[in-house]
């Protein structure tokens, strides 16, 4: 079910101008709903790609070490949010945008600058949103984006999260071994 190019463009500004235009006109309503839109357009990418299982493992890991952290961190001062309470670090909004940008702008629009530029635009200012709303500090919503960012580009295709930690231990003992010796 490959679509061209073309298509895949054209879905991606009707997808963002809808959102736009069915959003309340708040700074963050545009954000909680992009947030979702982005990784929701990558969803559709990846299933026309034919890579949907290493999308989702990807966005499975990523969201396993987003609410991980959070609960790891509990009440210390860089999970705080600005507007009072914990589990602030890193903005899994953030997070969930850059993940969906990352994976647009890779796999499905690669030739088309302009575009490109929209979807990371339009990832940036959902950081931005979680900034105005008082909900993340700029060290949240920046590690956010870090964190989509890698999350998607670290388990790259036909590699599960699972199988990436593997050979990432096994690389980390074989040198070990060699260092032993």
């Amino acid at each position: 079910m490959r679509l061209s190019q073309k298509w895949k463009i054209r879905s991606i500004i009707a997808v963002l101008i809808l959102t736009f235009f069915i959003t309340e006109r708040n700074v963050e309503k545009y954000g909680d709903n992009y947030q979702i839109a982005l990784p929701v357009m990558a969803l559709a990418c990846s299933v026309t790609n034919g890579q949907a299982a290493d999308f989702l493992w990807r966005y499975v890991a990523g969201f396993t070490i987003l609410h991980g952290s959070k609960i790891l961190l509990g009440e210390t001062e860089i999970n705080r949010r600005p507007n009072g309470g914990y589990r602030g670090f890193p903005s899994g909004h953030t997070t969930a945008a850059a993940f969906g940008a990352s994976y647009l702008v890779h796999e499905c629009i690669e030739k088309n600058l302009w575009i490109k530029g929209v979807v990371i635009i339009t990832a940036g200012y959902v950081g931005g949103s979680r900034i105005d709303a008082g909900a993340h500090d700029v060290w949240q919503v920046l590690f956010g984006a870090l964190l989509g960012w890698l999350t998607d580009r670290a388990f790259r295709h036909s590699t599960t999260p699972l199988g990436w930690i593997k050979r990432v231990f096994r690389a980390m003992l074989g040198s070990r071994k060699q260092s032993l010796d």
